[in-house]
């Protein structure tokens, strides 16, 4: 039986530490890319944005935050005319439900305030780990985790800064490598770096941190 190869903590410590250096010149002002202006709005943003562009939902949502001005008008509103005024997203029916079933909740249950809290946050409709860390960074500046997206999970791949396949144990590794001041933002940068240098078919012979991949990735046709 081939013997579990154990994990340099303190050289991917290092590696990961220069990689954020890297980004931060490349991409010193990444941010989430939804528009929202309070915590309820970037709930239901993030809700609607999984597997949707960011683009699209943004669009949807510029019409949609305009009919719908406060957490009562979700509470009040019928599935059918919420449901069709997301029906350009995928999945719009499923979302609807997640986001009018968590208005009564966070009315009824948290006086109509979105939770800060990890632990809250995921007993909610709709909400993982992922989106629970996007809230939790991007509505209260709180860290508790990594968001860990395709853009992620891929370019943590390629650093080798993990080699697992699930969302939780490739977050679980980041956030042992990766300083927990950086666990906020660093998922923004890899996305923007992602989408402008490296994408899924990419070759790597133009990335900026193409140094930083590990051979079995740059060998790759």
């Amino acid at each position: 039986m081939k013997k579990k190869e154990k994990r340099n903590i303190k050289k991917l410590k290092e590696k990961a530490l220069k990689i954020i250096q890297k980004l931060d010149k490349l991409f010193p002002e990444s941010k989430i890319a939804l528009n929202f202006s309070n915590p309820w709005e970037l709930y239901v943003a993030v809700v609607l944005s999984a597997r949707n562009r960011d683009d699209v939902v943004n669009k949807v949502t510029e019409k949609l935050f305009k009919k719908y001005k406060n957490l009562d008008d979700y509470v009040n509103a019928s599935f059918e005319e919420f449901s069709k005024d997301i029906s350009k997203l995928g999945l719009y029916k499923q979302k609807a439900k997640y986001i009018l079933e968590t208005a009564k909740i966070i009315k009824e249950k948290y006086g109509g305030r979105l939770p800060d809290k990890m632990e809250e946050l995921l007993k909610l409709p709709g909400i993982g780990r992922k989106t629970a860390n996007i809230i939790l960074w991007n509505a209260y500046k709180k860290a508790e985790g990594i968001a860990v997206d395709t853009h992620v999970r891929r370019l943590s791949h390629l650093f080798g800064l993990t080699n697992k396949s699930n969302p939780d144990q490739i977050e679980k590794d980041l956030m042992e490598v990766i300083p927990k001041k950086r666990w906020g933002d660093i998922p923004y940068k890899f996305i923007d770096y992602g989408r402008k240098y490296c994408t899924a078919r990419c070759k790597h012979k133009n990335c900026p941190l193409k140094n930083f991949i590990v051979k079995r990735y740059k060998e790759r046709k």
